[in-house]
């Protein structure tokens, strides 16, 4: 009886078993591909386009500069909270339905944002709708997975990666141009039109796969049994992480009691959630994290790799356009202008390597993404006060095209060998591995910047005392080329100070300050450039990667 029991479970597993692989959307694929393609840009896009509204938002609301960047700091940490659980929350009610609940939170507090009165009420719908966008990223991606076979995926993942690639880079400028010919508000009412389409198309065209079915079905058997302490524990460690890079540089890192207690909270809350979820495998539950995926050196090293795109890519869209309005002059508009043909070489390219991806080892393309990566860093390292709109243009488009051969290998390696049960881990963790990348990249860059920019300040002010002989030369020459004005009097340079000495000494400062800036701004780059170099060897160690079948793994 025993037998003959185990053999009809066995039956009835391998049945299953086939009708997933034979599984097929009934709708077009390329048709959903751009159905949740839609809503993810509209979501990635809203991450960086408030950025440049900021002052405009400070003086409508009645509030100072630093008050208003709670604006962009709550967004991220309700966004950073949500991403790594979205695929615990849809083991409960579904992919698609919980896809639709993420975009009408996302349309319905983007208008009332739109609408906010005071800047505490703002900040209140930006958490909302970071909470609703956070779940979209990681959704598409393993709707994606799911909807293509194994060797479709790079194109599809083409044009994902559109979405989470370019959508960065042109926030900035359209955000600036909407702000500047309209309201800040539209830069929120105009996702409303966008969440409205795309919770039609999502709701013709979008359907759960039979085994993400009977995950819903058997946790309805089972009772909504959520695991708050974990998701507690998720909350307070991924939130307080992203609130201490947002405000550590701002508040003096450490030296701020708010940073440090924040700091204590995150390391113990990370540490105990990683006790917890293995607590919850051992005892047979599903965990919020999967971190078994983690085993894996085709998810481990492709997470590092997915941090380090995300740490380089925001970090270079917040360094370039920073340093051509501060040191070379260029308005909003000119530094957006700078840095989207950038974003229009990725366009290009995403298509040919989705194309490549199916028939070239993974492997190669990254190495080559990351090779083109850091070769653009040295390129960048020649930037001077001197340099040309159209040279620092033409090497963010080389940059631009090493980025390109990164998203899309990393992605189609991360999923390499996984159970399609676990693809909505994989999507949830590798957009955490981007988003916090990034976050640690624009931490990283304003940090380093204020304190490299000091430190250059202080070699270089040394040379500038009145007892050095060729600064009093320097001074004397420059007095020249200003007009004079005030009393003569002694002023220690062999001569009578006037008003020109004076213009001559504020001249050399405001150089010594561009100067020091612009060699803070080449050590980041540096750092930029050998921390991308450092993971070519990384990639050789993930092994061979078996090339992908014609048949679908549904």
């Amino acid at each position: 009886m025993a037998t003959a029991t185990v053999t009809m479970d066995e039956a009835q597993l391998a049945q299953q078993a086939a009708a997933d692989h034979a599984w097929k959307p009934r709708a077009n694929q390329w048709a959903i591909a751009l159905t949740v393609t839609l809503a993810t840009f509209m979501e990635v896009l809203d991450s960086s386009i408030a950025n440049v509204a900021l002052p405009h938002i400070a003086g409508s609301l009645s509030a100072s500069q630093d008050e208003a960047t709670w604006v962009l700091t709550s967004y991220l940490v309700s966004n950073a909270v949500i991403l790594p659980a979205s695929a615990y929350l849809t083991t409960f009610i579904g992919r698609k339905k919980f896809y639709m609940i993420c975009v009408i939170l996302f349309g319905l507090s983007s208008m009332l944002c739109g609408l906010a009165p005071s800047l505490g009420m703002l900040v209140f719908f930006r958490i909302l709708q970071g909470a609703g966008g956070g779940g979209l990223a990681p959704s598409e991606q393993a709707i994606l997975a799911d909807t293509f076979s194994p060797k479709q995926r790079g194109q599809a993942f083409a044009l994902y990666g559109l979405a989470v690639v370019v959508a960065p880079a042109i926030g900035p400028t359209l955000g600036g141009y909407i702000t500047d010919n309209f309201n800040w508000r539209w830069i929120f009412f105009i996702n409303v039109p966008i969440a409205l389409l795309s919770l039609f198309l999502t709701n013709r065209l979008v359907e759960d796969p039979p085994f993400i079915k009977r995950e819903v079905a058997a946790s309805k058997v089972g009772g909504l049994k959520l695991d708050l302490f974990g998701f507690g524990l998720l909350a307070s460690g991924f939130g307080s992480l992203e609130f201490i890079l947002d405000k550590g540089q701002e508040d003096d890192w450490f030296g701020s009691h708010v940073i440090t207690f924040f700091t204590t909270l995150c390391v113990v809350s990370l540490v105990t959630l990683i006790f917890w979820e293995l607590y919850q495998l051992k005892i047979n539950k599903r965990p919020i994290l999967n971190l078994t995926l983690f085993k894996r050196k085709t998810f481990a090293i492709p997470f590092v790799l997915m941090f380090v795109l995300g740490f380089t890519l925001y970090g270079t869209t917040v360094l370039i356009p920073q340093m051509v309005q501060t040191l070379l002059g260029y308005t909003a508009e000119l530094a957006g202008l700078v840095i989207s043909p950038g974003g229009l070489c990725i366009m290009c390219m995403m298509p040919i390597v989705g194309f490549l991806v199916g028939r070239v080892d993974p492997r190669y393309l990254i190495c080559y993404g990351f090779f083109i990566l850091s070769m653009s860093m040295v390129l960048m390292h020649t930037f001077s006060l001197q340099s040309s709109f159209k040279y620092i243009m033409w090497v963010r488009v080389f940059q631009a095209s090493g980025l390109a051969f990164l998203f899309i290998p990393i992605n189609t390696i991360s999923y390499s060998g996984v159970p399609r049960e676990q693809n909505n881990d994989v999507s949830g963790l590798t957009n955490l591995a981007r988003n916090i990348g990034g976050s640690v990249g624009t931490a990283f860059v304003a940090t380093m910047l204020s304190r490299r920019q000091q430190a250059h300040e202080a070699m270089m002010v040394r040379d500038m005392l009145p007892g050095s002989e060729a600064f009093r030369t320097r001074v004397n020459n420059l007095k020249g080329l200003f007009p004079g004005g005030g009393d003569a009097a002694a002023d220690g340079f062999g001569g009578k100070t006037t008003g020109n000495l004076h213009a001559a000494q504020a001249f050399l400062y405001r150089q010594l300050h561009q100067q020091s800036a612009m060699l803070a701004y080449m050590d980041i780059i540096l750092v930029f450039a050998i921390f991308c170099a450092c993971m070519i060897p990384l990639v050789t160690m993930i092994g061979r990667i078996k090339p992908p079948k014609d048949a679908p793994a549904h």
